[in-house]
């Protein structure tokens, strides 16, 4: 997930600037962008209003006992995923260790109009684990204290990306297309309005318009995403917020829900949890070196598909290299190509003034052929075909992402190869 500081109004959405002027309109669009992709940042303010109160509360809202989330509380970004129930994703029965060819970042990268140290930057945007690959090879590898490469640090909405790879699996294998709607996979949500409308494509591309906002209201605690983020009942929270603020298709909002309902249609199409797909169907062939873990709404509930996969560093690596492959690891081509031109390729409707497209961002400025999976708190798998590079940040940078600015660097760090 991502997000900032508190929402704009709903009718600055609407029209979105382009990509050129994204990229140069200051910081009062991007302010804008930021906060209407908030989604937690409001969440230690609800949990102490929800300390205070009792067991019984909780267990009506259906979230968390007191306990956790009073460590919710006191515990770091990078070690929430901890706190939550999880299913295991295996790894590999036959690993591929990435191979290692040191080469040196450049001296100094650009922040906020300035030349600063990379190690400065690393500092100041709170990074636990910082990687660079080049031609699969991995020229850089760098941790904070207390992580190193086994360490399983959380993606936060980078697991949406994770989610799209999945759908392209099963649009390839005749299991879905872009065109059926939610409705029709999960009848269950049939509203008999507009609702029944939305069809798999808005959910990829964020143009469902069902309105679960990132943004946090302090005078409506345990709302939005924020609330979904606690619930120990997704398939309930889907079917207890079917209203729309817009009509499905008609423009583009960052919202999670949207990756929730469609991670609730891959396990039912699949037949199977989405850590199963995600083990058998990209972990195993790619050639992951470590298990890793996704979070879910309960125990052996439902893995909250808007979010929440841990897993090592370099294991996020490779799957930015398998993106970089065109989809394939191992001799094996796992995502179909034509998936990765369609998340490589921004969809027609900006989200919240930026390319997007399945579930990747694609940044204003840049060589126009770079794009991201992106998570709250500072989570990176970018992915640059032009340099064949790729990138992983993984931090714990609090509710201030600077996500324009370390794209910059990024794209530095990129070019320098």
């Amino acid at each position: 997930m991502s997000d900032q500081r508190p929402a704009a109004d709903p009718a600055s959405r609407a029209s979105a600037p382009s990509d050129s002027a994204s990229a140069t309109s200051g910081t009062g669009r991007l302010w804008e962008r930021r906060a209407l992709r908030r989604t937690l940042i409001g969440v230690p303010v609800a949990l102490g209003a929800l300390v205070a109160g009792s067991y019984a509360a909780t267990a009506l809202l259906d979230i968390p006992s007191p306990p956790t989330l009073v460590r919710l509380l006191t515990t770091k970004p990078s070690q929430q995923g901890d706190l939550f129930a999880t299913r295991t994703i295996p790894a590999s029965a036959a690993p591929a260790p990435l191979p290692v060819h040191d080469e040196p970042l450049p001296a100094t990268v650009p922040w906020k109009g300035r030349r600063v140290p990379v190690d400065q930057f690393l500092a100041t945007t709170h990074t636990d684990a910082f990687l660079v690959l080049r031609d699969g090879r991995l020229t850089h590898e760098w941790y904070g204290d207390g992580v190193g490469p086994t360490t399983r640090l959380p993606s936060w909405s980078g697991a949406k990306s994770v989610v799209s790879l999945l759908a392209g699996q099963a649009i390839e294998q005749g299991r879905l297309r872009e065109d059926d709607r939610l409705v029709d996979i999960l009848p269950q949500l049939k509203t008999g309005t507009a609702y029944d409308a939305i069809t798999v494509r808005d959910l990829l591309d964020m143009t469902s318009g069902v309105d679960v906002p990132e943004s946090y209201n302090e005078y409506f605690p345990l709302t939005g995403t924020a609330r979904m983020y606690l619930s120990r009942d997704l398939p309930a929270f889907a079917r207890d917020h079917r209203g729309l603020e817009f009509p499905p298709g008609s423009q583009g909002a960052y919202r999670s829900i949207n990756t929730e309902l469609l991670g609730q249609v891959l396990a039912k199409i699949q037949g199977r949890p989405l850590a199963d797909l995600l083990a058998n169907n990209i972990w195993a062939p790619m050639g992951a070196q470590d298990s890793a873990t996704w979070n879910l709404d309960d125990d052996n509930g439902h893995e909250k598909a808007f979010c929440c996969i841990n897993a090592t560093p370099r294991d996020y690596a490779k799957l930015g290299q398998l993106v970089l492959n065109d989809g394939s690891a191992q001799g094996r081509q796992i995502v179909p190509r034509a998936w990765i031109e369609r998340i490589a390729t921004p969809a027609p409707h900006k989200v919240d003034g930026w390319g997007y497209s399945a579930q990747w961002w694609h940044p204003p400025g840049g060589n126009g052929k770079d794009f991201s999976a992106l998570g709250v708190y500072g989570q990176y798998v970018y992915v640059d075909p032009v340099s064949r590079t790729v990138v992983v940040k993984l931090s714990d940078h609090g509710d201030e992402q600077d996500e324009q600015e370390t794209f910059d660097v990024l794209r530095a760090i990129a070019q320098t190869g």
